[in-house]
């Protein structure tokens, strides 16, 4: 507690950003927070996204309620958010606090990317401790930051060698660089090792998201702007585009910018040339440009939400990041990477031989982002504990994966059977439920929630299968 008082007082209030829709709740974890955080208070998805983009305030937290308007009884809204939110801020950590949470709900949260999964209604002391907690794995992120080495891939896949590779034989070059891949796979360390590997790397390295701001702040952002320009602009002050130099500038998000300002970057990518808001005078930028994006852009393009000339001037060197799935024994090598880089925050733990297969088979849709929240959930749940497969698979989203055409949630080895009887953590009846989770999340899932379906693929009464399902909170 003294570590996260510490942190605390070393800075201002960590921004925090709550999103539920019942103003009761709202207003009562507001006031609870108040004192610890600064809290920014949203009753919807769009507005959620709104207050962020509408300030250039950062929030390493969120607290984020799955139903919300205009579909308040089911998830998905909730869900919707959790990807933008990490689109605005990769770093920010989500804590999803709601009633809708059933099994399939968590692991989906999770595998979106949330942090954790507090159920309602909270103990406040709870909620404090788990938001404390995030805050301790913010500060350990961030001291790996400013006290390791240069950025660098954790992998020894092919595909990674061949990422390397390409990696060093772009960081000279000054056309600009387009970064595609899927979320959680690591493009920002991309766009930062394409910058250190370079012969910029004395220069300034500037970052901005092109999901976090709305349209006149994010032209302010890049471009500047005169004094007077605009209701607020009390003097003149310099955009990316001039205070990288001859650095790097990193676009992130680059599905996500506005049209109207994608003829502007345009015209940097051909000549360099732009202008402050308000002023006449053209400047130029010496900068090489690296954008990154989850999106399919010809997609982009050819719906007209992102312009063809663009694109192509983008991509002329791209570099495409693998998904996690596709990298073999680097998912191990992450495994103890995370393990030490939070050695200081989460207790250390082991898996079993059966938990480090499933580990193995396991497709992580999450990917690196992922594995990380999964190690410290491990760490969390079981510090100093051996680690079972069923123990693992609770925390992963089966019913995504296929695994369980690979890995079987039952050992037919009698020594496996045995050890997990003689673990002092063993209760037959949660172990079971367990197991029947799981095969009626599976099932469900292959029959796209169709219960009459599920139960005859599962061989019993349909009605049997629904009790189950209450029973379970599977509903």
């Amino acid at each position: 507690m003294e570590r996260i008082n510490n942190i605390m007082a070393a800075q201002p209030k960590p921004g925090l950003l709550l999103v539920d829709d019942d103003p009761i709740i709202a207003d009562t974890m507001g006031f609870l927070l108040k004192d610890d955080y600064d809290v920014t208070i949203a009753d919807s998805r769009n507005e959620a996204k709104s207050k962020l983009s509408g300030t250039d305030r950062q929030f390493g937290l969120a607290l984020v309620d799955l139903g919300l308007p205009p579909v308040p009884h089911t998830p998905d809204e909730g869900f919707a958010l959790i990807p933008e939110l990490l689109a605005h801020n990769s770093k920010m950590k989500i804590l999803v606090l709601s009633g809708q949470d059933s099994k399939a709900n968590i692991q989906h949260a999770l595998t979106l990317g949330a942090t954790d999964f507090i159920p309602k209604p909270c103990d406040a002391e709870l909620l404090k401790s788990r938001l404390s907690h995030q805050l301790l794995l913010l500060d350990a992120e961030s001291s790996e930051k400013t006290e390791g080495p240069k950025s660098s891939i954790i992998g020894k896949s092919s595909v990674m060698d061949m990422l390397n590779a390409q990696i060093n034989q772009f960081a000279d070059a000054p056309f600009p660089i387009l970064i595609e891949g899927e979320s959680g796979t690591g493009k920002e360390l991309i766009a930062q090792m394409l910058h250190d590997s370079s012969q910029r790397s004395a220069e300034p390295y500037y970052v901005i998201n092109c999901a976090a701001f709305t349209k006149d702040l994010l032209e302010a952002q890049l471009f500047g702007h005169a004094k007077g320009a605009y209701t607020g602009a009390a003097k003149d002050r310099a955009g990316f585009f001039e205070e990288s130099g001859e650095g790097t500038l990193f676009l992130d998000e680059i599905g996500e910018l506005p049209l109207e300002l994608q003829a502007k970057l345009l015209r940097v990518l051909e000549n360099g040339e732009f202008y402050r808001l308000g002023e006449t005078r053209a400047r130029n930028s010496r900068a090489r440009i690296v954008a990154a994006t989850n999106k399919d852009m010809s997609e982009e393009v050819r719906t007209g939400r992102f312009r063809q000339d663009l694109y192509h001037r983008l991509s002329i060197l791209t570099v495409k990041v693998p998904p996690l799935a596709e990298r073999g024994d680097d998912r191990f090598l992450l495994l103890e990477h995370f393990k030490e880089v939070y050695a200081g925050t989460v207790p250390p733990f082991t898996m079993d031989d059966p938990a480090l297969k499933c580990w193995e088979k396991y497709s992580f849709p999450g990917n690196v982002r992922e594995l990380r929240n999964l190690v410290i959930r491990l760490g969390t749940k079981y510090p100093a504990k051996n680690v079972s497969t069923s123990e693992l698979m609770a925390e992963m989203e089966i019913s995504e994966t296929g695994m369980e055409a690979d890995v079987s949630p039952v050992s037919t080895n009698q020594q496996d059977l045995l050890q997990q009887v003689l673990s002092e953590d063993f209760v037959l009846e949660e172990h079971l439920q367990n197991l029947e989770k799981q095969y009626f999340s599976i099932a469900l899932e292959h029959c796209q929630g169709n219960l009459s379906k599920a139960a005859k693929l599962l061989k019993m009464n349909r009605t049997t299968l629904y009790s189950r399902l209450e029973k379970l909170n599977l509903r």
